[in-house]
């Protein structure tokens, strides 16, 4: 009885351990960034509606991610200077200095291999947003239909913010906010096991608890 009671006790721990993994999903997308004095920021609107100052540096990494909590940032030089150094400025327009990083191998989709991270200086109209920025040094550019920045630089060649299990595997959900007008990508849940499933497992585990108990009583009786 202790041994079966003890051998339900690990199955519990073990199924919460396995749903949790399988609940801690992310979602493969483009995440947009503001760069504010030596640090990134996610950025708090899309590149359709940000317009951009003219020295501003801006960057976007390509990661499966949950949310904008744990997004990978983007990597390599972030200086102004030296990313426009070859862009001279020009009277009625603005530069800005973009970091694009198409991410690792890990996180790229089946079939495909992300191009190496690089930099590049838009000069654009003073009103002018970051998606207009993008077009003018990183095109082709791809959206969906909710205006989900899909592909720059014509990467990935297909997919637009799918969910991934953490195997890796990709599902049908797509995020719940668009990058192009709100925090992308993010989930509504925290990546953890739901209320439902932790109150079953401590039931489970209680139960096995107490045939413990029992057990042990009935021996010593």
């Amino acid at each position: 009885m202790i041994r079966r009671a003890a051998a339900l006790v690990v199955t519990a721990l073990l199924l919460l351990g396995s749903a949790a993994q399988a609940q801690a999903a992310g979602y493969r997308y483009w995440s947009f960034w503001e760069r504010d004095g030596g640090r990134w920021t996610y950025a708090t609107q899309g590149p359709s509606t940000a317009r951009p100052a003219d020295g501003a540096v801006q960057g976007f990494r390509f990661a499966v991610s949950e949310d904008s909590s744990d997004a990978a940032q983007p990597g390599g030089t972030a200086d102004f200077a030296a990313i426009c150094a070859a862009t001279p400025a020009r009277e009625g327009a603005k530069r800005v200095a973009l970091v694009l990083d198409f991410g690792t191998a890990a996180d790229a989709p089946s079939g495909e291999t992300p191009p190496a991270a690089r930099t590049a200086c838009a000069r654009i109209a003073p009103d002018a947003t970051t998606a207009e920025a993008l077009a003018a040094v990183a095109g082709p550019l791809r959206y969906d239909s909710n205006a989900l920045l899909c592909a720059i630089s014509g990467y990935p060649r297909r997919g637009c913010g799918e969910q991934v299990s953490g195997g890796g595997t990709a599902a049908s959900k797509s995020p719940g906010a668009a990058e192009g007008t709100a925090q992308a990508g993010e989930d509504s849940s925290d990546g953890g096991p739901s209320l439902g499933l932790v109150a079953g497992g401590a039931v489970v585990v209680v139960l096995a608890g107490a045939a413990v108990w029992q057990a042990q009583r009935r021996r010593n009786a």
